[in-house]
């Protein structure tokens, strides 16, 4: 999941603050072929539920242990479940379902369109006129979809249809509650709103996981319990942590655009890791998904 992008003063580039950005990057592009490999032994809504409901608490211990409050004043309350459900529930539910149909690669550059689709929804909810830039990156946006769906003829995109649109419905989703946390902020420190987020956003997707899903942990490998942990800890809390860290350390434009490399890592590990395709189709929509986000955050 990638969080929306800040409001918070320029800073100085620093190399602590670079270093913090990297780990963020390696941690949440590994995160797409983990959780594909998962989605093998666990079903999606289980899977992605319960690390997210484990990885708040976490984060919430984390806050606690740096002082940081976790009390939501009482008109905070609407925005943090708005939040929840758009930035975390639709994400999660939508983007691991996605992985049924997409392969680790295609669902992480479809994933990436967000910032476009944040752009353009900025003229309706904030009033951001789009530019030539913003036309352009979504032009660009459209292309890389183009490749993808194209890459490997018309059967196998019609075979993947629905888990693209389960894809563009979280990056949609997703773009819409970034847009909207600028119009309503959410008043609550960095670690305590990241933790009620995913807590708020997970819980129901793990307790219908639980009604409607069969699973069965005790089955799952030693492999499967490594990366369980994995997708756990390193994707909800040291990748988060060392988001906050960048952002400290950072302008907010060199950090927002220098998660670009998450997608990057996603495709080259999971065609190293799960032997996914990675010929021209793939390298187009790439090219195309990444260009279009550094013109969006540029515009």
């Amino acid at each position: 999941m990638t969080p929306q992008k800040p409001l918070a003063a320029r800073a100085p580039i620093t190399p602590a603050g670079l270093m913090f950005l990297a780990i963020t990057s390696v941690g949440w592009g590994f995160n797409w072929p983990v959780t594909k490999y998962l989605l093998s032994e666990l079903p999606p809504l289980t899977m992605r539920g319960s690390t997210g409901v484990v990885g708040a608490a976490l984060l919430a211990g984390l806050a606690i242990l740096r002082g940081q409050s976790l009390r939501v004043p009482r008109e905070m309350w609407f925005r943090l479940v708005l939040a929840a459900i758009l930035n975390v529930a639709c994400w999660m539910t939508l983007m691991g379902l996605a992985l049924l149909w997409l392969p680790a690669s295609e669902a992480a550059l479809i994933a990436y369109t967000m910032p476009v689709w944040a752009s353009l929804l900025a003229w309706p909810i904030l009033g951001e006129r789009p530019n030539l830039l913003r036309v352009i990156s979504l032009v660009m946006a459209f292309a890389g979809l183009a490749a993808i769906m194209g890459g490997n003829g018309f059967a196998a995109s019609s075979a993947k249809m629905p888990g693209i649109i389960m894809a563009l419905g979280g990056a949609f989703g997703f773009a819409v509650g970034t847009v909207l946390a600028k119009k309503l902020p959410l008043a609550l420190p960095p670690l305590s709103a990241a933790a009620w987020q995913i807590g708020i956003g997970c819980l129901p997707v793990a307790v219908a996981g639980l009604l409607i899903e069969k699973s069965d942990v005790a089955a799952l490998s030693n492999l499967g319990w490594i990366l369980l942990v994995y997708a756990t800890v390193i994707q909800f809390c040291v990748a988060y942590v060392s988001w906050f860290a960048a952002l400290s350390r950072l302008p907010a434009s060199v950090a927002a655009i220098g998660t670009m490399a998450v997608p990057v890592i996603g495709v080259v590990t999971a065609a190293v890791a799960l032997h996914e395709p990675l010929g021209p189709g793939q390298i187009a929509a790439l090219i195309f998904t990444l260009a279009g986000v550094v013109l969006a955050t540029r515009s």
